[in-house]
């Protein structure tokens, strides 16, 4: 991935309209990340067993980039849900060579399709918690680091993103049992693996729960219930990872996404600045694109050139990646060439909202 360009942000102030992103459904409130200093004490868990194993749905093997409707298809069988993951990909992914599904789709599947489930996502999970889940009855979706067994380019680093249905825990082994779409099921995973590989992802984590089951999930939770609050935990949690090991990319990518939910986006691209700089996996920016929002918001063009041409390289239906790239052209003056590329993002993804904006403002200005 490229490093920084020199600086050359300048002042926003020609016309150009600010793309509103679709997942920002809760309300932002302004947070100065440098009041957050020390992590805000967390409720004292409810002891729980040393190990508790829950009932494994049929395992379902992944069919090609289809790991995101496979685990959710294994989640929700667990609800008694009836379907697979083809169920799912027809609606989220129709198209098999997209290759990245959003966790805010699986949410999305989960209210509108099995809406008799109440479903939420958070960030800045702990291992801790996910045995707190578990023990109470209720696996979890995460998303984390996976390597490829084979090559598919030169120099291939092999990292990609992967969900994992956890099931189980055992804290005599330290391991966790976790139903695999491309590795198998109940496979054994130690819990310092797992947040190592989850760290990369925010340690973002998705879960279901019954209406009756409500309030339960919201004492597992405590203050992370409220998403605003779970979001300054996660700020925090990841600015002091950056301060233990200012060498980890992770850490602050991670305090990048977190400042761009809040908007701080002149902080956010100074966090991904250092992220770059201590290297990322060439296959980052398939799966999270907050770097895209911190360097348009803060007038950084060349820059948000530069990253989306790389993403393109690497994933070239990126729909994502084209939509930032057809902003990126807007701003440089190729209009023409922002339309070709907010239209690949439509035929990549049908009707993506946030491409169709794009277009429709681009035609019309």
């Amino acid at each position: 991935m490229p490093t920084a360009l020199p600086a050359q942000a300048m002042p926003i102030d020609q016309p150009t309209a600010t793309p509103t992103p679709t997942a920002a459904a809760v309300p932002i409130e302004t947070v100065t990340p440098t009041a957050l200093i020390s992590p805000t004490p967390r409720p004292t868990p409810t002891p729980i067993p040393a190990q508790v194993q829950l009932p494994a749905p049929p395992w379902e093997k992944q069919d090609i980039n289809n790991c995101g409707p496979a685990t959710l298809s294994m989640y929700l069988n667990f609800f008694g849900w009836k379907g697979d993951q083809f169920t799912i990909s027809d609606v989220i992914k129709p198209i098999p060579q997209d290759r990245n599904v959003n966790i805010e789709e699986l949410l999305y599947f989960t209210r509108n399709y099995a809406g008799w489930l109440r479903s939420e996502f958070r960030v800045g999970g702990t291992v801790e918690l996910l045995k707190q889940f578990i023990a109470a009855g209720l696996p979890v979706v995460i998303e984390e680091s996976f390597y490829f067994e084979e090559y598919y380019w030169p120099n291939d680093d092999r990292w990609a993103g992967h969900y994992l249905l956890v099931t189980g825990y055992d804290d005599a082994t330290q391991t966790f049992t976790g139903q695999d779409s491309f590795y198998g099921a109940n496979k054994r995973i130690p819990y310092t693996e797992l947040d190592r590989n989850w760290q990369s992802f925010n340690r973002v984590y998705f879960f279901a729960f019954l209406p009756e089951q409500e309030e339960m999930v919201k004492n597992l939770l405590g203050e992370d219930w409220d998403p605003i609050e779970n979001r300054k935990r996660a700020l925090e949690t990841a600015r002091r990872e950056t301060q233990q090991d200012p060498n980890n990319g992770f850490a602050w990518f991670n305090l990048g996404s977190n400042l761009v939910y809040f908007e701080s986006y002149a902080e956010a691209a100074q966090a991904y600045d250092r992220a770059r700089a201590a290297g990322l996996p060439q296959r980052m920016l398939r799966y999270q694109f907050g770097p895209f929002f911190a360097y348009f918001n803060t007038g950084r063009d060349a820059d948000l050139l530069a990253l989306t041409e790389y993403a393109l390289k690497i994933t070239p239906n990126a729909e994502e990646a084209l939509l930032w790239h057809g902003w990126a052209q807007y701003r440089a003056g190729n209009r023409q060439k922002a339309i070709e590329s907010f239209q690949k993002a439509l035929e990549a993804r049908p009707g993506y909202f946030d491409a169709q904006y794009a277009l429709n403002f681009v035609t019309q200005n």
